[in-house]
């Protein structure tokens, strides 16, 4: 039996422990081929480093999985990050109709928004592409803002399980098939995860820490992604995620000099424990 073989579509940060480079060790140490489309390359994250590089690989992309069409080359399951424009959603979207092997696993990160804003890159005509590829998507992973966007639905930094429970269902008349709403905290010492499907919902909540990391919500996607692919429930890869995203942040926390992202490599062996118990 071939093994599974899994396409992660983002950028890649050189340096940052973000994107590429927190995902494509993450998918490979859970145990599988994990390729990669780099939409395009940084020198460094955005967060706090000033005259870094970036180069658009846009133009390369559709070349790429061209390529791969003419290969056979073909994928079991996919996982996309943030991607830059509209024009790479579209390109993202024939990707997913197109090189699937099988019974595919769509997951969706719609890497576009928190603390009630988009990115500074991106615009309305970005949120209704990002609609679409969420539809596409088996399982999407927005936060609460991005939540708002998809939807229409009034962003609050407030809220209770009424609200959250109505951004669910928003979210499902969308489209969405199943969604893992993160950084979801009804009180000053929790936040956690809520795992949605079909009507049913399932609250994972676990404890806030104030100072947070850059990249961590690509730690998470990629746990996610790897405990789900290696059999993993979807509420229970949810919660492997957060526990091993707390973990990296409390060892990063302890190196005030590492400022730029979080020391997941640290912690990839408990990750590793949890999916081979």
């Amino acid at each position: 039996m071939e093994d599974p073989r899994i396409l992660t579509i983002q950028d890649i940060s050189c340096v940052g422990q973000c994107s590429l480079t927190v995902a494509l060790p993450i998918l490979s140490a859970c145990g599988f081929e994990t390729a990669i489309l780099p939409s395009a390359v940084l020198s460094t994250h955005t967060a706090g480093f000033t005259g870094y590089t970036c180069r658009d690989l846009s133009d390369d992309m559709p070349q790429i999985a061209a390529h791969w069409r003419k290969e056979g080359i073909r994928f079991d399951a996919f996982y996309t990050g943030y991607l830059g424009s509209t024009r790479q959603i579209a390109y993202v979207r024939e990707i997913f109709a197109t090189l699937g092997r099988g019974r595919n696993l769509r997951i969706v990160d719609p890497a576009m928004a928190d603390n009630g804003s988009l990115y500074p890159a991106f615009d309305q005509a970005y949120v209704e592409e990002m609609k679409l590829l969420c539809r596409d998507a088996d399982i999407i992973l927005p936060n609460i803002t991005e939540g708002c966007f998809l939807t229409g639905m009034e962003y609050r930094a407030q809220y209770d399980r009424a609200y959250v429970d109505s951004l669910l269902q928003a979210l499902a008349e969308e489209g969405a098939k199943t969604v893992v709403l993160t950084g979801v905290g009804y009180d000053a010492a929790t936040t956690g995860v809520v795992v949605y499907s079909q009507g049913h919902s399932d609250y994972y909540p676990h404890r806030r820490i104030a100072q947070g990391c850059h990249g961590t919500g690509d730690v998470y996607a990629a746990a996610f992604t790897g405990a789900l692919l290696r059999g993993s429930s979807t509420f229970d890869a949810a919660k492997i995620a957060a526990d091993y995203t707390v973990a990296c942040i409390e060892v990063t926390q302890e190196d005030p000099r590492h400022w730029y992202g979080v020391k997941f490599e640290k912690k990839l062996p408990a990750l590793l424990r949890q999916l081979h118990p």
